[in-house]
């Protein structure tokens, strides 16, 4: 990032205070919480997280109204949308392995407020996202007993007809939710072996239906006479395709547990690899069943494979069918209030939320006051609102995180490599940090210089001197040297890294555009041809040109935890295929969202920003502040001056360690 000179103005310190970067420690592996998931535990809470209500809901809702038995088409494109996420997330739990998932992410690579509004919507989501599968658990149990539940609360407790409300308290939701919240507030080795049950009977019954459906299976039931394979052609299949995408979205569960594994660098990419290829697997396979058991025209929607076995006259089946998606659905409740309290305690542990959030239980190892409040702010919404209108909101913050944790990658794989106090790779690119202060007007000297070269950090410079031996060598964020002869007069005043930070963001304004243009240019928009063509073109144009521009760096050298394959390819896609979901979600969906974002700003400007860590950093004071002097001949010097107030200049130096130092001294003064 530009460093701006000293006594800018009020806005550009505003500006620089919103956009500062969090400093990780340097051992990243220490951690307030219990290290004590293994790969199988984390694989297991992915699982859970992914294969829930849409498994049992979902197929059947998509393929009945909106694609049919192209619904398996859907599926695995939506699984390969949701591959290029994973990706991403894998690479910063191994990278990372802090709580807090996308929050955490997008803190080390792209600005503090950014990363407020991911965590505060991620926050949301997930409790928008646990109400609504309560709402169903309670739905699809109630409908087992023949919808007795519902009347006798209607009839005997209370209703009420208020729009955006349920006709009724469902007071089986929220009791699920608390008691889930109350076994969760024990530990994270409760919260695994309750996963690990439930998971269990989840895929065995999956496996039932497989073996059972496809012995029960007609092929005639994709032939021409009830529909075809894909009644509702192309359209139909994207459609269903951004739809079916939301069933994998559980697997960032994953990435918010990477701070209590046991080998995050191995276990995190492991876990999300084996978990993401299970639910796509179980996913395509039970939609190649469902529509094969029955015509996909008569599914029933609310509970599709437990109605397909009843039909064929296998009542027995039904019922085992309706146990295995009650036990998805309690997994889904937990990995959703299993996520949710570490993002409020990672978000609260910076200072960004409450600290009353950031406290962790000295015996059960995790924050139960996070756990217990916002357990009972889900149960809260699960018991007065309707299942539709938690749906209508559901994903939108999901996908803005997946975006924005897509750019970081691409951010921070071309960020130069920092060097922490002990010698150790640091993966922060704070210019925060005292370990890798901004550079001063003083490191602008040109190499080929005979004048001194002053600089404030003896480790990032020396690699400065060892470059004019070796002027082939790059660093990360520079411009590779086959294209120096090209375009260094252009990019090679930029600092590194500064370049590639740019074009993400072309590459996100671009994306943008060029979603509204294919979902809104010939309809609500009424483009004429010419112009939307041009505009197309403008904006394709511009992505790829973006996408040139950051491969011309150099990134990153291969570390030793799992890294995204094909980079900047491979997040870019991501974005695009994000945006471009997004684009599909209703304008009401975008108006509470709005509301959200406008309270999540109060909060942040009332509280997070006034009892920010990375703030309190800064305000640190510093008596003495070490320069290292470049001699002509290459010798390096050390001197020590005191910090000077903001605005002053520093005019003197004390020379501590050489005797050419003097002569150091008469040069400075000379310039």
């Amino acid at each position: 990032m530009a460093t701006f000179p000293r006594g800018c103005s009020p806005a550009v310190r505003l500006c620089q205070k919103l956009n500062r970067l969090k400093t990780l420690d340097d051992d990243m592996m220490a951690t307030s919480l219990k290290r004590c998931l293994s790969t199988l535990d984390l694989t297991l809470l992915g699982v859970g997280g992914m294969v829930g209500s849409g498994l049992y809901v979902l197929t059947g809702t998509v393929a009945k109204d909106m694609v049919g038995p192209a619904v398996i088409i859907s599926f695995i494109f939506a699984g390969f949308a949701s591959l290029l996420a994973a990706f991403c997330y894998a690479e910063f739990g191994a990278r990372i392995p802090k709580t807090g998932s996308a929050y955490m992410f997008t803190y080390v690579s792209v600005g503090e407020i950014w990363a407020f509004l991911i965590g505060w919507n991620v926050i949301l989501e997930n409790m928008i996202g646990g109400a609504a599968v309560a709402r169903a658990w309670s739905g699809y149990l109630d409908s087992i007993f023949n919808h007795s539940i519902q009347n006798f609360t209607e009839t005997h407790i209370m209703q009420w007809n208020v729009p955006f409300l349920a006709h009724y308290p469902d007071l089986l939701a929220a009791g699920i939710l608390i008691v889930a919240s109350f076994f969760i507030s024990f530990g994270v080795k409760v919260s695994s072996y309750l996963n690990h049950i439930f998971s269990v009977i989840s895929m065995a019954v999956i496996i039932f239906i497989l073996v059972f459906g496809f012995m029960l299976a007609e092929p005639a039931n994709w032939s021409a006479k009830e529909g075809g394979f894909a009644p509702f052609g192309v359209s139909g299949i994207l459609a269903g395709s951004a739809t079916c995408f939301y069933a994998f979205v559980g697997f960032d569960v994953i990435a918010s547990s990477s701070e209590e594994a046991k080998n995050p660098q191995k276990a995190v990419p492991i876990a999300t690899a084996i978990s993401l290829g299970l639910a796509a697997a179980a996913y395509i396979l039970v939609s190649t069943v469902l529509t094969l058991m029955v015509p996909w025209h008569s599914l029933d929607p609310n509970s599709a494979l437990a109605d397909a076995f009843f039909r064929r006259g296998y009542s027995w089946a039904g019922i085992i069918v309706a146990i295995g998606s009650i036990c998805a659905m309690n997994t889904v409740l937990l990995c959703n209030l299993f996520s949710l309290p570490r993002i409020v305690y990672a978000m609260a542990d910076d200072g960004l939320f409450f600290s009353f959030f950031a406290r962790v239980n000295p015996v059960t190892k995790v924050p139960v006051n996070a756990i217990l409040v916002f357990g009972i702010l889900m149960s809260t919404m699960a018991l007065i609102f309707d299942l539709e209108a938690l749906v209508q909101f559901l994903s939108i913050g999901t996908l803005l995180a997946y975006t924005f944790v897509a750019a970081s990658v691409i951010v921070l794989r071309f960020q130069p490599d920092r060097i922490s106090s002990k010698g150790t790779a640091s993966t922060s690119p704070n210019p925060n940090s005292e370990t890798s202060p901004a550079p001063t007007e003083s490191q602008t000297i040109r190499e080929d210089s005979g004048e001194l070269k002053q600089y404030e950090s003896f480790s990032d410079k020396l690699q400065l001197v060892e470059r004019q031996v070796s002027s082939e060598k790059r660093g990360p964020g520079q411009l590779k040297a086959y294209w120096e002869p090209y375009l260094g007069k252009l990019l090679g005043d930029c600092e590194p890294g500064e370049v590639v930070a740019f074009c993400v963001l072309t590459l996100i304004v671009s994306s943008v555009s060029l979603c509204i243009v294919l979902e809104f240019g010939t309809n609500q928009l009424q483009l004429p041809i010419w112009s939307f063509s041009m505009l197309l073109v403008i904006f394709i144009l511009a992505y790829v040109l973006s996408l040139t521009l950051i491969w011309l760096h150099e990134p990153q050298s291969k570390s030793k935890t799992f890294q995204v394959p094909l980079v900047p390819l491979t997040p870019a896609a991501s974005i695009l295929i994000n945006v471009f979901l997004m684009m599909k979600l209703s304008y009401l969906t975008w108006i509470r969202f709005t509301v959200w974002i406008v309270v999540g700003l109060f909060v942040y400007f009332g509280y997070g920003i006034w009892h920010s860590k990375e703030g309190k950093r800064e305000l640190q004071p510093e008596d003495m502040a070490a320069r290292y002097v470049v001699l002509p001949s290459g010798s390096l010097v050390e001197t020590v001056q005191p910090v000077q107030p903001e605005g002053q200049m520093n005019t003197s130096a004390h020379d501590f360690s050489s005797p050419t130092a003097s002569t150091a001294e008469e040069n400075a003064g000379k310039r």
